[in-house]
């Protein structure tokens, strides 16, 4: 699903703050940005040293990866990472 005017999201899930604040976000997803490509790696990057030390050129964001092309990385390591995202995110916001 379109997630305002750039962002494809996969998933739902309902979250909820101490503060009172709550909604609903994609649990993954990626947007194509001028510069380069964003994949959002909701729960961060916590335990997922092995496939970013294999993924080639990157940088990272909070919850954002930014890759500039997908030639410059391994597509299976890349795969690992949403994987383990999605599980992640999955047993903390359960349907």
């Amino acid at each position: 699903a379109m997630w305002g005017p750039s962002i494809v999201g996969f998933g739902r899930y309902h979250y909820r703050y101490e503060t009172g604040h709550e909604g609903d976000a994609f649990i993954t997803g990626f947007a194509p940005r001028r510069a380069n490509q964003v994949v959002y790696v909701m729960p961060g990057y916590l335990d997922l040293d092995e496939p970013l030390a294999r993924l080639g050129k990157h940088r990272l964001g909070k919850s954002c990866l930014y890759i500039n092309k997908l030639a410059d990385v391994d597509l299976d390591a890349l795969r690992e990472l949403v994987e383990a995202s999605v599980a992640s995110m999955r047993a903390r916001y359960p349907s």
